[in-house]
């Protein structure tokens, strides 16, 4: 089946592409020297994980349960969590997991590492505990090296805990004193650094520099390491290296410079800011406005005429948002269907 065959709006992962991205950025952590662990939540699917894990990464990495517990499930292992985990019900997840998977978490405090310890050790199990210094990412994670060994202390003192190291993001060359500091600190109290992990796509040679075990890289599944590291918005937007688009329907033809097509914020993103996404057929059309329903492309820019039942195939400007608004994702070489995956990731936000 050809993608234009499709019901749509339909979202389509070009394999050739995808696969492509994946060794590009595996190859470029292998030449800085640096362990690549791949984050899922761009994707969040099973299969593109392993297609990670096959080309070099070490583990992957889930910010939310639900996202662990898929991959988990779907044979994955050695699983970063790099989220607090809080509350009795999360707690127990967590464990179950570790009871087939070897997991490690991030803490930032000692209410977060004692409530996981107290159900690890309920439970008989152990995870990992690496502790997150925040590196002015303004997110989580303690504000200093000493709280930073603070917290190691306590928490290698906490039952069916294992520290293991520590964790930052973004991995920023302003932050190396810091870094240092806290290295410095846990390495002459004896607390474990078998770990050090780094993290911000495009941000790999930045880990490297620090002396950091490994980084976190995810967009670049989606969006491709040239695009990474050259131009943004639309200008940094092509098929050659972004593998995800959607396939859309012209519905509506009201006037020559105008079309309607059947992507919209639901399909999209809601209330995007511009530019929404480029338009593999023609980039002539732009998009010029977005509804909840329904897509509006200025046409006055182009020669070629449209008519209703046309298809138009968009590549969004943010890929990774269009992945949790649909039920399918449909794989395709040469714009042929080879298969179409039903969505389990999407929600995953507990």
């Amino acid at each position: 089946m050809h993608i234009y065959d499709l019901d749509t709006p339909a979202v389509v992962i070009d394999l050739d592409v995808l696969e492509k991205n994946i060794e590009e950025m595996a190859a470029h952590c292998r030449g800085l020297g640096i362990t690549l662990r791949g984050h899922t939540k761009s994707h969040k699917n099973p299969e593109i994980a392993k297609t990670q894990v096959a080309a070099g990464s070490q583990g992957i990495v889930c910010q939310k349960l639900g996202d662990a517990e898929n991959m988990a499930k779907n044979g994955l292992d050695d699983v970063l969590m790099t989220y607090n985990i809080v509350g009795r019900q999360k707690v127990r997840r967590l464990a179950e997991l570790a009871r087939f998977r070897r997991m490690t978490v991030t803490v930032d405090s000692l209410a977060v590492a004692s409530g996981i310890s107290e159900q690890a050790n309920l439970d008989g199990v152990t995870v990992g505990v690496l502790i997150e210094l925040d590196t002015d990412g303004n997110r989580t994670g303690v504000l200093s090296p000493a709280a930073a060994e603070e917290l190691a202390v306590q928490v290698q003192e906490l039952p069916s805990l294992e520290l293991r190291g520590l964790m930052t993001y973004p991995s920023r060359l302003s932050s190396k004193p810091v870094i240092q500091e806290t290295v410095e600190r846990f390495t002459n109290r004896g607390l474990s650094l078998e770990i050090i992990s780094g993290g911000g796509t495009g941000e790999e040679w930045e880990s490297k520099e620090l002396g950091f075990t490994e980084h976190r890289s995810g967009s670049y599944v989606y969006e491709g390491l040239s695009r990474i590291q050259g131009a943004q918005g639309n200008d940094g937007l092509s098929p050659e290296r972004c593998p995800l688009s959607v396939v859309t329907t012209v519905v509506s033809v009201p006037t020559a410079d105008r079309l309607v097509v059947d992507g919209s914020m639901k399909t999209f993103q809601l209330f995007p800011t511009m530019p929404w996404g480029l338009i593999i057929e023609d980039p002539n059309l732009k998009f010029s406005g977005i509804s909840v329903e329904h897509g509006h492309v200025d046409s006055s820019g182009t020669d070629r005429k449209y008519s209703v039942g046309d298809k138009l195939t968009v590549i969004p400007t943010y890929q990774e948002g269009v992945t949790n608004l649909h039920d399918e994702i449909v794989w395709a070489r040469n714009d042929e269907v080879v298969r179409i995956w039903r969505n389990e990731g999407r929600g995953k936000v507990r």
